[in-house]
């Protein structure tokens, strides 16, 4: 059941805050969603489901990313997942680091002690999270997936695994191979045990070949990321596209970066191209 913790009016529509217990994280989750004036008219809308980067949690696509304006008049509700599981019970990476532990799930399912009794981000957003919305608010069931950074790699993963469940995908700066950057192989060292083999299932640019569903991959890249080479590995995506004959739309933005200035200068190109899914 959603506990409402805040509702603020926005664009005709209404951006509300919720808390809920969630089986899948074995502890309680917080969430964001938008629904556009249409379903506050009674129309039940479909849903872009966006997923947040490192350090980040439900408020800052919310606050950042400008989408509730052109998100009211398509008609399309946002929803928006804390970015791992919280609490003082939730284990953190011991050494200090923000890319490993609480704001750092990676949206995996974890396999390893002692992530495994709370790190399962997959199951929550792509299972757990959407049935108990479609449940309690007006939404319609026809989803978009989207996010940024760790979050894009979480959203194209969550596609490609599940062929059949969303309509439509897209990412912003996401971490293409995860399990051939610093950042991923940290996680999934620790999440899924230090055996690369099963790193290969939670890795966008190693499920691309064998993906049964071709959906569009929309993915945007600013040239000005001081994460672009290191990190986020876009090349290696592009290259596994093209092999597998995988439709994907690859647009390098010139001089900008990896922040919300970024996200904001393009998100209603990214809406729009949900929404021709979601909205046909």
């Amino acid at each position: 059941m959603l506990e409402l913790l805040s509702e603020n009016r926005s664009f005709g529509g209404v951006h509300r805050r919720y808390r809920h217990r969630s089986a899948a994280l074995n502890g309680e989750a917080t969430l964001a969603v938008f629904l556009p004036p249409q379903a506050l008219a009674g129309d039940r809308v479909p849903a872009l489901h966006w997923l947040s980067g490192l350090t980040c949690t439900d408020e800052n696509f919310m606050q950042k990313a400008g989408a509730h304006r052109l998100a009211a008049q398509l008609g399309l509700a946002l929803v928006a997942p804390d970015t791992s599981p919280r609490g003082a019970e939730v284990p953190t990476d011991p050494a200090g680091g923000w890319d490993l532990g609480q704001g750092a799930g990676f949206y995996v399912d974890a396999s390893e002690a002692p992530w495994n009794r709370h790190y399962r981000m997959h199951s929550y957003v792509v299972e757990e999270l959407p049935a108990l919305l479609e449940a309690e608010l007006p939404l319609s069931g026809v989803r978009g997936i989207s996010g940024h950074s760790m979050g894009g790699h979480g959203a194209l993963v969550a596609a490609l695994r599940h062929p059949g469940r969303y309509r439509s995908v897209s990412a912003f700066a996401p971490i293409c191979h995860p399990s051939a950057c610093p950042w991923g192989r940290k996680a999934f060292g620790a999440y899924l045990g230090t055996d690369p083999r099963a790193w290969a299932a939670w890795d966008a640019t190693l499920l691309l070949a064998q993906a049964e569903e071709r959906l569009p991959l929309l993915v945007d890249q600013g040239s000005a990321d001081p994460f672009l080479e290191t990190q986020l590995r876009p090349a290696d995506l592009a290259a596994a596209a093209e092999a597998a004959g995988h439709p994907l739309e690859l647009r390098h933005r010139e001089g900008y970066d990896h922040s919300y200035f970024f996200i904001a200068s393009f998100i209603d190109d990214h809406l729009r191209h949900h929404a021709a899914a979601l909205l046909a």
